[in-house]
């Protein structure tokens, strides 16, 4: 037997959940720390596995579960185990103590499934699920809860609500409600006073880690765009894409770093949103791309915050703190970062927004114009966001506060995997070319198999044979 062929997406979601009910009853936190950082490694290790079972075509030896990987999740699933490994490394000892690390493994493992499966129920199940960990830490740090339960009960009820009707064969009201759920989950406007609201009282670790990996998009992907007529995927464009210009403005005139990289988030999630309403291979690969691009380099962007955080505490950007001499290597990863998020040239989100761009101007010029104007507020952003962090005068400090060996590593990983996708572009835009076709190829068979308001393929929740084989489930 092929070592390829184990069952390693399996283990890749079982190992942090049980590691969660380890490390959640131990009470030093250095040594859960410790634990949390073995167990995210091996899911890693084991996502990785998996990823490359896939390319190279090897079949797990036993398929019993309804965990598979496909075209589109196949890469998405070890960046979402690299970012929770990073995280947990980059952890300060200063912050040790204030980390749910068992809530953490807890919320890998809901994630990790959620993008290993394509069954609807087993999907809506999973989002709801990974919405209880950062809850639960919010209760045990004595936090306001009533905004995140709000728009996430909304969240939940819009989206098992949206599926039933699409069981009972109204693909428009269904449709609609999935839309809603959408758009709560992504943060568009009105519906994004969660997210910041949860950077300001969760740890960052925790609202970076549920947000980064934006599962609204995966949900719009396997719920919404097979079966939503027109004119549902026209208003999530129209809303995805007010967003990213309102977001992008915000983020320019924050006076808090947490709020500003949750408005930089916000706008980045509506623009991966508005790729995905042009339907057009180009727009979509482009979606694909910069859903893919956006994972890495924000993640590393909030790391990188986080590490700033704690050294200084919570960061004003009203005044310039001049940190550059005390940590360059942080002010260097910043940059990186930030600039890769916005599509700078050389970095892998370069390629990202150039086929985003190319797409919504062949669909519609002024999307297009409106998307450029996003992405160029939202440089400004992050270039003011530096000056105000790094520059302007000098701090002075009687210990050291540079750069420790494992923020390095965590920092020189992203930047390595946003060079190198930036510098040999080709074969990670031929992956999200092929998952783009596959996901055109799925709206064309449910489009074909709906006589006006019913879906008659979709009796009992089960896919056509067609999806399912498209869509690797």
């Amino acid at each position: 037997m092929n070592p390829l062929s184990l069952p390693w997406l399996e283990l890749a979601v079982v190992v942090p959940l049980a590691g969660a009910a380890v490390v959640g009853r131990m009470r030093n936190p250095y040594r859960a720390g410790r634990w949390c950082l073995a167990v995210t490694g091996t899911a890693l290790g084991s996502a990785v596995l998996a990823w490359l079972g896939f390319y190279l075509g090897y079949e797990p030896a036993v398929r019993r579960s309804p965990l598979s990987l496909d075209e589109l999740s196949a890469p998405l699933v070890p960046a979402v185990a690299l970012l929770h490994f990073l995280t947990v490394l980059a952890t300060a000892r200063t912050k040790a103590a204030r980390v749910s690390f068992g809530w953490l493994l807890a919320g890998e493992s809901a994630r990790l499934a959620t993008f290993g499966v394509t069954d609807p129920w087993l999907l809506i199940g999973l989002l709801t699920a990974a919405t209880i960990p950062p809850y639960a830490e919010l209760l045990q740090r004595g936090k306001p809860t009533r905004v995140y339960v709000l728009h996430m009960a909304l969240f939940v009820a819009l989206l098992a609500g949206g599926w039933a009707l699409v069981e009972a064969g109204s693909a428009v009201g269904g449709s609609a409600l999935l839309l809603a759920a959408v758009l709560v989950r992504s943060g568009v406007v009105p519906a994004h006073l969660w997210v910041a609201d949860l950077f300001e009282h969760a740890s960052f670790a925790t609202a970076l880690l549920y947000v980064t990996p934006i599962a609204g998009a995966y949900a719009a992907v396997r719920l919404v765009l097979p079966i939503a007529p027109e004119w549902v995927l026209h208003s999530i464009g129209v809303a995805s894409l007010a967003t990213a210009v309102y977001a992008a403005g915000m983020a320019v005139v924050q006076r808090e770093a947490r709020r500003f990289f949750a408005y930089l988030f916000l706008g980045h999630a509506s623009l991966v949103l508005v790729g995905l309403e042009l339907v057009t291979p180009i727009s979509l690969t482009g979606a694909l791309c910069l859903w893919f691009s956006v994972m890495l380099s924000l993640g590393g962007l909030g790391l990188t915050l986080r590490a700033l955080e704690a050294r200084f505490g919570r960061l004003s950007l009203d005044d310039f703190h001049g940190l550059y001499d005390h940590s360059p290597g942080l002010a260097v990863g910043f940059l990186l970062t930030g600039l890769a998020s916005v599509g700078f040239p050389g970095t892998l989100g370069f390629v990202s927004a150039e086929l985003l761009v190319d797409g919504a101007v062949e669909a519609n010029l002024l999307v297009g114009v409106l998307l450029i104007l996003a992405a160029a507020v939202n440089g400004i952003a992050v270039v003011r966001a530096y000056v105000r962090l790094f520059t302007g005068t000098r701090h002075a400090s009687a210990v050291s506060l540079a750069i420790t060996t494992r923020e390095r590593v965590a920092v020189l990983t992203l930047a390595a995997v946003i060079l190198v996708g930036g510098l040999v572009p080709q074969p990670g835009v031929a992956t999200r070319h092929r998952a783009a076709e596959a996901v055109l190829k799925d709206r064309e068979v449910q489009r074909t198999t709906m006589p006006g308001d019913g879906i008659t393929a979709l009796s009992g929740g089960r896919q056509p044979p067609e999806f399912a084989r498209h869509s690797g489930g």
